[in-house]
């Protein structure tokens, strides 16, 4: 069952035909209570936002609400200027009660049409059901009120671009959201050779209170969809100064496979170095280590998502080795920061988990004998990087003295400053790090 309805009267514009809007909203909101009659879910009604001179859409759908007193509690009018704000409203009100199962209520000739705004706009967590204004709860046909039928066709390629259009014209004029946008720096990369940045989870349009406001990823399984995240990486671009189509993150799968670019994609890599000086690659991490490496000799570039996982596996010195093999690197040469990411104050493993932390180093784990130890999984990183040929001095972590120059911090201890998975738990939000090399 629908916990929302959403009835679209969008492109039934309210001028001489508001008589027959007004009776076809009305019997569609009879349907509702009589589909609905044990449980009235929450009701939104979106409609075209009239210029000023008009009547206002608003009034006029309001007097007809006020006679369904089951309903009138859970209405909502949305009058809008275009179907994406109308549609990322409704989204938002949906997403404060926790709703995800939407019935939509519509013109047959919009269906096609809603279909694409909703596939940019929200994610595989809502389920939508789509029903005409001619069709009664138990989807026999009715007179159909607001328009004549007819076949509902794919939208051409030119009617699509036009609704991705709308889209990002709507999310860029969205105001930053907790703050201004904010990109930690390392000091121990070059600047003149390398771009670089560690992103927080200010600045952004992302609302949802673990998702707000700098997410960089999403997922089927999270409430952010593409079209934010999209937009969030456009203001990170903007105010990086690099290009957004030429941008390449690493496909997580919490092991230690590396692409070097320029060679075949595989499926998934946690690791990712270039030469080129036309892209920008990086590294997520919402407890996991985002690292980033360069050498300013070869002028060469990582990153890498290093999670506890990937850490063991090896994923820091495989991208380091890839460097080597494919650019000719000293390994003397290369660069290495640890980006934000959970300290050892925060993470725990189970003991088996943290036995293989505590045999490269018994420093790396807190509370051994507990069923669920403290890990560091930085110490862990940093040893396998130093044997592996890294110089100390030439990585950039937590153990730096100089805390007004470590990038290093606990994501799970900076709640306003980063997203972590250890605190937030499965809706959690993403930050990045990212690098490139300067013409």
């Amino acid at each position: 069952m629908a916990e929302a309805v959403l009835i679209d009267l969008f492109s039934l514009q309210m001028n001489s035909q508001n008589n027959g809007i007004q009776k076809l909203l009305c019997s569609t909101l009879e349907r509702i209570e009589k589909c609905f009659s044990a449980s009235a879910p929450f009701v939104y009604i979106m409609c075209y936002q009239t210029p000023r001179s008009e009547r206002s859409s608003e009034q006029d759908l309001l007097q007809v609400i006020s006679s369904f007193q089951t309903l009138k509690k859970g209405i909502e009018v949305v009058c809008k200027t275009s179907t994406a704000a109308a549609l990322y409203t409704i989204k938002q009100k949906l997403d404060e009660k926790d709703l995800s199962i939407i019935k939509i209520i519509l013109p047959v000739q919009r269906k096609a049409l809603m279909e694409v705004f909703i596939d940019h706009l929200y994610t595989a967590v809502y389920q939508f059901q789509f029903e005409d204004f001619g069709v009664d709860c138990e989807g026999n046909n009715l007179q159909q009120i607001a328009e004549p039928q007819s076949d509902i066709q794919t939208l051409p390629a030119h009617e699509m671009e036009l609704i991705r259009s709308e889209i990002q014209t709507y999310l860029e004029s969205l105001p930053d959201l907790k703050g201004k946008l904010t990109i930690l720096k390392s000091s121990l990369i070059p600047g003149h050779v390398f771009l670089h940045g560690f992103t927080t989870r200010t600045g952004g349009i992302s609302y949802i209170p673990t998702l707000s406001s700098f997410n960089l990823f999403s997922s089927s399984k999270r409430r952010d969809p593409k079209a934010v995240v999209k937009e969030n990486l456009r203001r990170l671009a903007n105010a990086a100064g690099f290009d957004p189509e030429t941008f390449h993150s690493v496909k997580v799968n919490h092991a230690s496979d590396v692409w070097i670019m320029g060679k075949p994609q595989p499926d998934s890599y946690d690791g990712i170095v270039t030469n080129q000086k036309d892209v920008t690659i990086a590294a997520p991490g919402a407890d996991c280590i985002p690292v980033l490496f360069a050498d300013p000799v070869k002028k060469a570039c990582g990153a890498a998502h290093s999670g506890w996982q990937g850490t063991l596996l090896g994923v820091a010195m495989a991208t380091v080795n890839a460097m080597i093999t494919e650019y000719g690197c000293n390994v003397k040469d290369i660069l290495v920061v640890l980006g934000p990411s959970v300290g050892p104050c925060c993470f725990t493993l189970p003991q088996e988990s943290a036995k293989e932390f505590y045999r490269l180093d018994p420093k790396c784990v807190r509370q051994f004998e507990s069923p669920t130890p403290y890990v560091d999984i930085r110490r862990a990183t940093r040893i396998l990087l130093e044997t592996g040929g890294i110089l100390p001095q030439n990585i950039q972590d937590d153990s730096v003295t100089d805390h007004n120059q470590s990038l290093t911090f606990c994501t799970a201890c900076h709640p306003d400053t980063f997203y972590s998975h250890v605190r937030d738990g499965t809706n959690f939000g993403t930050q990045i790090g990212f690098i490139s090399i300067r013409d």
